[in-house]
């Protein structure tokens, strides 16, 4: 009979996320630098939100997808690497389905599908404020060998 119960044990990866998360943020200027705000985050998964800017719009006067690509990225990084195994992007697909609009708060919701070995799948939806579905994003990860995020205490 194991001395953790599940119950402790899903605590702690929670925390390590949590921790993992807080590390990221202090270098991650891209994602600060687009108003982004991580609204949650656990072992494979993070949500987190943007507000469309002026300054996001392109010639058609809408997000550009890029940015929402961004948002999407963002958010597979973070549950990506909630584990504390240092994971990078090996590719990604994804499919714009409506514009976001100046005004609108976008949320990115990722949640893994498979993780084995060094590599995994995750799916994030991108939606607006009204729920409708803005972007679908299946990103592909790789975990370094050896490599954790937070640094040996």
């Amino acid at each position: 009979m194991s001395s953790v119960s599940s119950s402790d044990a899903a605590a702690a990866a929670q925390a390590l996320a949590e921790q993992v998360r807080d590390a990221m943020w202090v270098g991650d200027h891209a994602t600060k630098m687009l108003g982004m705000q991580i609204t949650s985050v656990g072992p494979g998964r993070a949500t987190i939100e943007m507000t469309v800017r002026q300054d996001m719009l392109n010639g058609h006067a809408i997000c550009h997808g890029g940015l929402i690509t961004t948002l999407a990225d963002s958010s597979f990084a973070f549950a990506c690497n909630s584990y504390n195994e240092l994971t990078v992007a090996s590719g990604f697909t994804v499919d714009l389905m409506a514009p976001g609009r100046l005004g609108d708060v976008l949320t990115a919701t990722c949640t893994e599908v498979s993780k084995a070995g060094r590599t995994g799948v995750y799916d994030v939806t991108v939606t607006n404020q009204r729920g409708e579905r803005i972007a679908v994003f299946r990103g592909r990860s790789y975990t370094a060998r050896g490599k954790p995020v937070l640094a040996a205490s």
